[in-house]
This record gives C-alpha cells, structure tokens and sequence, in this order.
C-alpha cells in the first residue's frame, strides 16, 4: 500500500537526507517538504499526508505547538516526532499532543520505514533508546533536573522576554505570534521545568544565563 509522507523540518539538510533513506522504498513517497513550519496547515487540504514527520524545534512555532494544531484539524494524519532531544517531557508532550511516533534524527534507514509502516498502520513507535530511557526512569524514578533540561530556540526567547517582564501581549507582538501560542509556550515551560509560577521561570532564566 503506497504512503504518503510529509515532511516538515527547519533544516534542508535533514529533509534532503530522508528523502535519500527514503529513496530506494517505492511504496513511500513524499508528497509534501518544507523547512517553513507556518506553511504546513495550508498544505495538508491539497497534498494529503498519510503520515506526517515533523521537527519539535524550529524556530517561527514550536514543533509541541504545531503537533497539537494538526491532530486537532487533521486527525487522519499520523504524526511522528522528529528530534535529537530525547528527555521524556518533550516525547510525553508530544504524545498527548496527537503523535504517534517519536524517532531521533540520528535513525537509520530501517527505523525510519519502521517508524512511517507502524504508525500508517495506526501503531505506535518509539525509537529503541528512548523506549529505554522511559523504562530507566520509571524504574529508578529519577529525571533530569529542570536546569539540565534543554530549551528550544523558541523557548529561549519566550523565557527571556517574560523575564524581561514582557507581557503575554507583548511577547506575542515582539515574536509576531499568536496570543495563544504564548501562552501555550508558558504552560509547556512551566511543566517542563518544574515551576509554579512566572518568579519561577525568571530564576530559571537567571539560572540559564539567558538574562543577567
């Protein structure tokens, strides 16, 4: 059965290599690629996506942000989270926000057509070293702290202005975003690292250096 695959990846040099893993594979073909996040929704009505690969980090919306927009217009298209980051918030966050898959960027061949079949086939898939790290975790009980956390490139911005005391608003005018995308990134920050409240992410901002 052909599938058909998108892909939505802020660097070309990653949409160029899985379309070179992909090439040998007939029965998958890439109906849509873009490293520009934004024309996504658009593109799913004309190009119709089977399955969709899509990066967590880019910088004009983040990839948890945009996760949640398809599922919730496209439930059809199976989502497989495409990153290098493999702590559990952003594999859980993106999981409840609709994907099927997570895969780390440094996947073969094999895990790839692995990944795309499983998850066409309405299963789930978890790259093998992440499936072990879960499992660690659960058994010991112990994560990462919350400074050892990695911020994307989107957070990094939004966690330095809201210490700069910038307000949603504000934030949202500065980075020319929606409101809600905002406020969506402020949630997924404050679960993340593990703080109550808006003095919480400033001493993580000052702990991060990210301000003074």
């Amino acid at each position: 059965m052909q599938i058909k695959l998108a892909i939505t990846d802020d660097h070309l040099l990653v949409i160029n290599g899985i379309k070179a893993m992909l090439a040998p594979y007939s029965h998958i073909s890439v109906v849509y690629e873009s490293n520009m996040p934004d024309a996504l929704m658009a593109a799913i009505p004309a190009t119709q996506p089977d399955v969709l690969l899509l990066d967590i980090q880019m910088p004009e919306i983040d990839g948890i942000v945009l996760c949640k927009q398809v599922s919730k217009s496209y439930p059809n298209v199976k989502i497989i989270a495409l990153s290098s980051f493999m702590e559990s918030h952003y594999i859980k966050q993106m999981l409840r926000n609709g994907a099927s898959g997570y895969l780390l960027k440094n996947t073969n061949p094999d895990k790839l057509i692995q990944a795309i079949e499983k998850v066409n086939a309405g299963e789930q898939f978890l790259d093998d070293t992440i499936q072990q790290q879960m499992l660690q975790e659960m058994i010991t009980g112990q994560k990462r702290s919350g400074y050892d956390i990695p911020l994307t490139r989107r957070e990094q911005e939004i966690l330095k202005l809201i210490a700069d005391e910038y307000s949603n608003q504000e934030i949202a005018d500065q980075l020319y975003i929606s409101l809600r995308t905002v406020e969506t990134h402020r949630l997924n920050l404050t679960q993340k690292l593990a703080v109550k409240n808006t003095a919480g992410l400033v001493k993580e901002a000052m702990k991060r250096g990210i301000v003074a």
